[in-house]
């Protein structure tokens, strides 16, 4: 009985050592990883890292990483044109099947999903928020935007006729979705009239939809789905290969 107890106490010893070396490991890989990724990205602030999953010594051994998740609180994303930056706050990653290399200079995931949110502020910025010559006598541009409720975006538009200012701005409920290459797409489900005045769809459009590509997302991942919500839009982004870093 006496070897038993010194055997199973032995084991509970090298057992916690094992767990303690392992977490260890595990910590200066996040660290690295972190590291990695914000100069690869250019990124302001570090990313958290969490690499899930025990042991994470054998996951070492076998040259991969099941489960990776990356946070990055505020992403500056770059437009079509390149001129403007548009931010996305709050990005998380899940990052499946990660290789990489012994010192961690280059890592890449087989799969990626994730979430993040553009606030309406940024997303104005690219609408016509200048008063606009939409047909005679008629000026109009967008003022605001935000949760229109049941999936859809509410847009605000500030319209002058005829030298009479509307007291109110006008409301136009639209559909949001993803266009072609990671561009945001804004289209007024219903046309807005401005005092009775007769303007044409295309020249009401001109205000109330619009559209803006967001690039250079980290890793090469994409835009997959947008949805209004009340803090700003919601976004999904997956992607296959992406690069955490190198």
């Amino acid at each position: 009985m006496r070897a038993l107890r010194i055997v199973l106490i032995v084991a509970v010893i090298v057992g916690g050592l094992f767990v303690a070396a392992d977490r260890i490991a595990v910590n200066f890989a996040e660290g690295e990883v972190a590291d990695r990724m914000k100069s690869s990205e250019n990124l302001a602030t570090t990313p958290g890292v969490s690499i899930k999953g025990f042991p994470f010594l054998t996951q070492v051994l076998g040259g991969e990483l099941d489960d990776v998740e990356v946070g990055i609180k505020d992403y500056e994303a770059t437009t079509g044109d390149g001129a403007e930056k548009i931010r996305i706050g709050d990005l998380q990653a899940n990052m499946k099947g990660v290789e990489f290399s012994g010192d961690y200079s280059s890592a890449t995931a087989a799969s990626a999903t994730g979430t993040g949110t553009i606030s309406y502020a940024e997303l104005l910025k690219t609408a016509q928020s200048e008063p606009t010559e939409i047909a005679s006598g008629v000026t109009a541009h967008v003022v605001g935007l935000s949760d229109g409720g049941n999936g859809k975006i509410k847009v605000s538009v500030e319209a002058t006729v005829l030298g009479t200012k509307l007291p109110e701005p006008v409301d136009v409920l639209g559909t949001l979705t993803v266009e072609g290459d990671n561009t945001v797409r804004v289209h007024a489900d219903e046309l807005p009239s401005f005092g009775g005045v007769e303007i044409t769809e295309d020249q009401v459009r001109e205000i109330t939809d619009f559209e803006q590509q967001i690039d250079d997302l980290p890793g090469g991942i994409q835009l997959d789905r947008v949805e209004p919500a009340q803090d700003g839009v919601e976004i999904g982004v997956k992607g296959s290969n992406v690069r955490l870093a190198g």
